[in-house]
């Protein structure tokens, strides 16, 4: 769908959505090459759950602004529980969730944001898998639009679409 809505607004060419690894430390290092050469200035990252978290650490890291939607708040923690092998949702693949994963989670934890204007929460209120008073609060200074409902993996994200790409400029 963003694909889409970036080609309509002519900007396809700057689309770029890496297939990210397991690894927290070469998921971040494959989002670094990604965004290799570009101008902080005129870059935006999105991320949805563990890719909220990501995006978070690139922003900060880079200076670029950051679409949140329902993002991790503390995945080095809360995923203590589904170590082992897991499903990969929307596929018929699994991985392995490793106690070295965690770790490396950990390492890339950003404790609080510097800039807030740089930074857009888009969190579900009835997001089953991370509290959304959780997101709010760490993402206070930021601009956030609160979803009354929905889920996790925000049904009708479609129509939030135009809101994130001005925001992305």
């Amino acid at each position: 769908m963003m694909k889409a809505a970036m080609q309509a607004r002519g900007r396809g060419g700057d689309f770029v959505c890496p297939e990210l690894p397991i690894a927290p430390g070469a998921a971040a290092q494959v989002a670094l090459d990604a965004a290799a050469g570009q101008d902080p200035a005129q870059l935006a990252v999105v991320g949805s759950s563990l890719g909220g978290y990501y995006a978070t650490w690139l922003a900060e890291r880079l200076g670029c602004r950051a679409v949140l939607l329902n993002p991790a708040i503390h995945p080095g923690r809360d995923l203590q529980a589904h170590l082992g092998r897991q499903p990969v949702y929307f596929s018929d693949q699994t991985i392995e969730l490793t106690a070295d994963h965690l770790i490396q989670l950990q390492a890339l934890d950003t404790v609080q944001v510097t800039r807030p204007e740089r930074y857009f929460l888009i969190a579900a209120t009835g997001d089953e898998v991370i509290d959304w008073a959780t997101m709010v609060a760490k993402y206070a200074r930021c601009r956030q639009k609160i979803i009354e409902g929905s889920d996790h993996v925000l049904s009708g994200f479609e129509r939030y679409l135009d809101e994130i790409l001005d925001f992305c400029r």
